[in-house]
């Protein structure tokens, strides 16, 4: 992976027992697990020390360090943070014992050798710590103050995520307190977790090539947050410049907004398709590149954050059509579940700047347009979607610039008649959730548009019918290969009523024409009306006189 120093395995051992330091940068997220994590561990931690496993995999840590001695955690802080929480509640416990005199020599070393090993040095005198891990801005102080120190840790006052670290350390120090009696077993404890407790270290030389290791591990099922690392370079541009400290609250309150508006959606995709509605179209990749060489000033961050909360909003109403954001706009709600159907996302960024710069109508026609080309391009053309990218982004800056928008901007990714009969033609879908509503959807519209007939456009009530069966039975004469040709076509699908459909089974088609002759559907029962054999030569010639229909449904007035 492009900028990675070094990629190894380490245990909790040999990445906290040396000179090495940690520093959780400033911006990050506060401490955040909760009972449910740490009991998590602990049950990790008891198959360890039973005996059930010989090591346990923490997962990645991403570094970044310029000389290999101090390495900003930009990824693994809350395991890190919650260790060395549990490595001070041992601490705590020993010096319990020296406090009531038990084996108190022995004791007080054991507590000053684990110290050493993985917290780090205490001044015997003034008692600051000069530890091995810092938290981020707001976490630090507490924990150096009151949890490295030993002492009885402050309640009142404390913000969440303080109580959190607090919690912590009081529900490890209660586990062990039950179950080690003896400073030896306290010991014992620590030393034999380290050697099993075993992470993948990624070292990485700067926030950019950071970005790119958390892109392609989140890219392998590896979730990170990169979110965390934008949100880091952001808040440094402000605080590197002089600003009072309403100027970092005015940011995290505006970080927070857009996330909690975002709840829980994929922040890089959100990030891409706001960027993309007002800039040039720029790869998954180099987005954090482009954006950290935009944003150099304090200016340029508030900009970009209020950017970013202005429009979160609007972003997550796209991606759902139930939004109240389009409790007056039916149409809206139609074409967007349209587009979700079709699992079609390439035209956020053009919506995002019509949604934004142009009035209500012509919003919702650009809206139309999208679902109309996506299905000419995607679901019958299945034509590459790079090229969509960078033609809905080119439109997006036009109307982001002069506030209008003209059909004649997508005709590079608008599939002509011919091209898109001669693909519905020949279109199948396989026996899948998605494509069965886009099916019934085709089918119904095809219905109205012919028949007008009125039936839900998204053929709900109604089953999909294939009239040549999935499993045929001997009634049926058609050769293998010819059936598995067929099978999924449009041509061999239609919609029919639950009970029919039972009704028909897999019976010979001479059989089934009865039983589409007693649908509501006008075109299932034109279909027994206007064939009496069924094989692949009349399924191709239904499914192009469907194809001549769908050319006039799914059409834009282009000149």
């Amino acid at each position: 992976m492009t900028g990675i120093q070094d990629t190894s395995s380490a245990t909790y051992r040999q990445l906290l027992g040396n000179g090495l330091t940690y520093e959780i940068p400033k911006f990050q997220r506060d401490y955040s697990w909760t009972s449910e994590q740490w009991d998590d561990l602990w049950q990790d931690i008891q198959g360890l020390l039973s005996g059930e496993e010989s090591g346990h995999y923490m997962g990645y840590l991403v570094l970044q360090t310029t000389d290999n001695k101090v390495f900003q955690v930009i990824d693994g802080q809350q395991r890190l943070t919650t260790l060395s929480i549990m490595v001070l509640a041992t601490l705590k416990s020993l010096n319990d014992l020296v406090e009531r005199g038990v084996d108190p020599d022995n004791n007080r070393r054991r507590s000053d050798t684990l110290r050493g090993s993985y917290i780090g040095y205490l001044d015997p005198v003034t008692l600051v710590s000069r530890n091995k891990l810092k938290l981020n801005r707001n976490n630090d102080d507490y924990f150096r103050t009151y949890l490295v120190s030993l002492q009885q840790p402050r309640v009142r006052n404390i913000n969440a995520s303080e109580r959190l670290m607090r919690g912590a350390y009081l529900w490890f120090y209660e586990k062990l307190r039950k179950a080690y009696e003896t400073g030896e077993g306290l010991a014992q404890f620590v030393d034999t977790i380290v050697d099993k407790l075993q992470f993948t270290v990624i070292k990485v030389d700067d926030d950019l090539n950071a970005f790119k290791v958390f892109e392609t591990l989140n890219a392998r099922g590896v979730q990170l947050s990169s979110a965390d690392l934008l949100k880091n370079y952001l808040f440094s541009v402000v605080d590197s410049d002089e600003r009072h400290s309403s100027e970092l609250l005015e940011m995290e309150h505006l970080w927070s907004a857009v996330m909690g508006v975002l709840a829980g959606e994929r922040f890089e995709e959100f990030l891409r398709t706001f960027w993309n509605s007002r800039f040039e179209n720029v790869r998954k990749n180099d987005l954090f590149k482009v954006i950290r060489k935009r944003v150099r000033t304090k200016g340029d961050a508030f900009t970009l954050l209020r950017s970013l909360h202005e429009t979160a909003h609007v972003y997550m109403a796209l991606r759902s059509p139930e939004d109240e954001l389009w409790k007056d706009m039916p149409e809206a709600r139609t074409d967007l579940s349209l587009l979700r159907m079709y699992q079609v996302r390439q035209p956020f960024p053009m919506l995002l700047a019509a949604y934004q710069g142009l009035e209500r109508n012509r919003f919702l026609a650009v809206l139309k347009a999208c679902t109309v080309i996506s299905m000419r391009y995607n679901v019958i053309g299945g034509l590459n979607p790079n090229e969509q990218d960078r033609v809905y982004n080119d439109a997006a800056l036009r109307i982001h610039r002069e506030r209008r928008f003209e059909l004649e901007w997508m005709r590079d990714i608008y599939t002509d008649d011919e091209r898109f009969a001669a693909a519905f033609a020949t279109a199948d879908f396989k026996d899948t959730p998605r494509n069965n509503k886009i099916v019934k959807y085709i089918l119904a519209a095809i219905e109205r548009k012919v028949h007008g007939g009125v039936i839900d456009p998204l053929g709900q009530g109604y089953s999909i019918e294939h009239v040549l069966p999935e499993s045929p039975g001997g009634d049926w004469s058609m050769e293998e290969e010819a059936m598995e040709r067929s099978l999924y076509r449009l041509g061999n699908l239609a919609l029919l009523e639950p009970a029919l459909n039972r009704d028909a089974g897999t019976q010979a088609f001479s059989r089934k024409r009865s039983i589409y002759l007693r649908s509501d559907i006008s075109s299932t029962r034109a279909l027994a009306e206007r064939y009496e054999t069924w094989d692949e030569e009349q399924i191709g010639t239904r499914q192009r006189h469907m194809a001549d229909v769908a050319k006039e449904i799914w059409r834009l007035p282009m000149q």
